[in-house]
């Protein structure tokens, strides 16, 4: 009697490590950055705050431009050194009592040391890399890179606004939230952004300082990434697991998700920071393209539209 029991305990035990497994596996493929709708859907909205010397040849290539927008990511998988590039925890530094950290790479490097900042996320300065091949592209007429380039530098923008790219609390993992990245910026914007988001928002703009512009942004990520996470925390509270979490069919499978009646109320609780985040994002994207076409001196782009 005794080998049966213990032989209904060791299966019990089994099926509760699988469901285990199959729980954290169901948030594991938007984890990680915008998502695949978030991104393509950024990268496809940027295009048109181009100016008309520029709008002809992206709008042309706008296809490439959103089938490529996480391109960097699927390189996480193959190269090691990709992943450090899509954030920055800036709490790991502010509670050392850093409260601003040095802008640019050789400062950062001489005060943490080169270890630290790839251990802690690097995406400020890899963005900065990115602009300086961008533009290079743009004054050798590569049109084959520009259209790379640009889909790649626009990923690691758009990263860089997910207030969770600045944290080292990424996924909720310290705080019993596993799966809040993904909520966040994959499942709300999916679920929001098509039907109720303005995505056309004004013009690019020139940046003076494109380095101090996205470490901008990035404070900005930092000081809502606290916001992100106790808001769901509240609001968890009022909700039981039943209603929180439903299963859905995603390319044919069926997959654990946050349910449509907690989504909505965590949005409406967020006030509209999942669409301003994704706004900005467009906007820096629009831009970083259009300053590095005028920092190459403006070169004549195939199917553009004269200037007036």
């Amino acid at each position: 009697m005794r080998c049966g029991i213990w032989v209904i305990v060791k299966r019990l035990k089994l099926v509760l490590a699988i469901a285990s497994i199959i729980y954290l596996c169901s948030f594991s493929s938007t984890a990680s950055n915008w998502g695949f709708f978030g991104h393509r859907h950024i990268n496809h909205h940027a295009v048109f705050l181009l100016p008309p010397p520029m709008f002809g040849f992206y709008k042309k290539n706008i296809q490439y431009i959103a089938d490529h927008a996480t391109d960097a990511d699927k390189r996480r998988y193959a190269i090691p050194e990709e992943a450090p590039r899509h954030y920055i925890d800036l709490d790991q530094y502010s509670g050392k009592g850093v409260l601003k950290m040095p802008a640019t790479w050789t400062d950062a490097v001489d005060q943490f040391s080169e270890d630290t900042l790839q251990a802690h996320g690097i995406v400020p300065w890899w963005i900065m890399v990115m602009h300086a091949r961008l533009k290079k592209a743009f004054a050798q007429n590569q049109e084959e890179e520009i259209l790379k380039l640009s889909a790649d530098i626009a990923h690691y923008i758009a990263d860089a606004h997910v207030p969770l790219h600045a944290s080292s609390n990424h996924n909720g993992q310290k705080t019993d939230q596993l799966g809040i990245h993904g909520f966040w910026e994959s499942r709300l914007p999916e679920l929001f952004a098509e039907k109720n988001y303005d995505m056309f928002i004004g013009k690019a703009i020139y940046l003076n300082d494109p380095l101090g512009f996205i470490w901008e942004r990035i404070y900005e990520s930092s000081a809502a990434s606290d916001t992100v996470l106790q808001f769901e925390k509240q609001l968890s509270q009022q909700f039981n697991d039943h209603e929180r979490m439903s299963y859905e069919y995603r390319n044919n499978k069926l997959m654990r998700q946050y349910s449509e009646k907690y989504s909505s109320a965590y949005h409406k609780k967020l006030n509209g920071m999942v669409e301003r985040r994704m706004q900005a994002s467009i906007l820096a994207i629009a831009s970083f393209w259009y300053t590095a076409w005028v920092d190459a001196g403006q070169p004549s782009l195939p199917y553009n539209t004269p200037s007036n």
